[in-house]
Parts: structure tokens; C-alpha cells; sequence
């Protein structure tokens, strides 16, 4: 009896690692400690612009850029991302819509209507902000580090970008591990960073 219940602590403490790796590896964000007076300044500063990508969850995606806007964490948002369905508005232009009803000035906001994946948020995005030296990236937690990959490979080392995941996903819940669709994309976004990495 003891060595089952050693066993199954075993395999528990065994997937409870996995999960608490997949979770750091995947949701990287700079701004978690930025309430901890010991933290390297550089990372808790303004930013010159907030750029949110679509794709999975938009509406979280945009609603965590208005926030971090209004927050005052930089002076302007940019919004990316092509239509799902072409024969309507982009989804940049669905955020933008997104944050215009929350308040936020139409003034501050950019839009990147053309980009289709990461890669492309990122060149595309590149071309509005050329001037900029530092960018918060908000993005679902589960591709997080991968778009933060594919940010640095075209920013290069003269743009700084911050990662900032959004607090809820629809698509990657609290408890992600107790669906199969969780761990598919857990394991497929871990694959793709890694891709990326290499």
C-alpha cells in the first residue's frame, strides 16, 4: 500500500513539474514583477508603444493592451492582424474597434491589417514603429514565448521588447492540463518556440 501511494505521489509530482515548465517556458512575462521595489528598473519602464497580435483569443489579447494603455505603460497601441474571414473587417480593425468603445483615443491607435502569422505580426509591425527603442508584446500566455522569438529576429537587438501575456484566455484556461485540447496546444506551441529558438 505504501509503495502505491509513493508511486502515484511519483507520477503527481511528475506532472505537476511538466505542467509548471510548459507554463514557464510558454508564458514568459517581464511586467510580473514590476510591483517588486528590487527589480531591475530597465524592464518596469515606459514603453514607446503596446502592440497586441490576433489570433486565438483577440478580444482577450486587445482587452489586455487597453489596460496596460490606460495604465499608462506607453502612449500609443498598435493592433495586428488580417481578417480570419476576408470578406470582413480585419482583426486589427476588430481591436481597434474594441478600443475605441473602452475609451481609448482614436489618435493613439495603429493598425497592421495584412499580417497572416507571427512572422508577419512582426515584420509588418516593424514598418509602423521604426523609430521605436522599446515595445510591450501582448499575445495569449501559450504563444508568449514564441512571438516574443519571432519579435527579437526582426526588431534586432535596437528594439527592447517587453512580454506581457493577457490574463485570461479563452482558448488556454487556469487548468489548460485537464483537457486534451490543452495539452495539444501546450505541446505544439512548445515544439513551434522551439523551432523557432533554433
Amino acid at each position: 500500500m505504501i509503495k502505491l501511494v509513493l508511486f502515484f505521489g511519483g507520477i503527481t509530482a511528475f506532472l505537476a513539474l511538466i505542467i509548471f515548465s510548459i507554463n514557464s517556458f510558454l508564458s514568459i512575462d517581464d511586467l510580473s514583477k514590476c510591483q517588486d521595489p528590487t527589480v531591475l528598473m530597465a524592464k518596469c519602464a515606459p514603453a514607446d508603444a503596446i502592440v497586441a497580435i490576433s489570433g486565438g483569443d483577440t478580444p482577450a489579447r486587445a482587452e489586455e493592451a487597453i489596460k496596460l494603455y490606460k495604465a499608462g505603460w506607453a502612449p500609443m497601441l498598435v493592433f495586428s492582424g488580417a481578417a480570419l474571414d476576408t470578406t470582413g473587417p480585419s482583426n486589427a480593425a476588430a481591436m481597434r474597434k474594441q478600443a475605441l468603445a473602452a475609451g481609448v483615443p482614436d489618435k493613439v491607435i495603429l493598425l497592421e491589417e495584412t499580417a497572416t502569422d507571427t512572422a508577419q505580426n512582426a515584420s509588418q509591425t516593424l514598418r509602423l514603429l521604426r523609430d521605436a527603442k522599446r515595445i510591450i508584446l501582448v499575445t495569449s500566455p501559450y504563444h508568449q514565448h514564441r512571438a516574443s522569438l519571432e519579435f527579437e529576429h526582426i526588431f534586432g537587438d535596437t528594439v527592447d521588447i517587453v512580454n506581457h501575456p493577457t490574463s485570461t484566455d479563452r482558448l488556454w484556461p487556469q487548468a489548460w492540463w485537464l483537457t486534451s485540447s490543452g495539452w495539444w496546444l501546450a505541446v505544439s506551441e512548445v515544439v513551434k518556440t522551439a523551432v523557432v529558438a533554433l
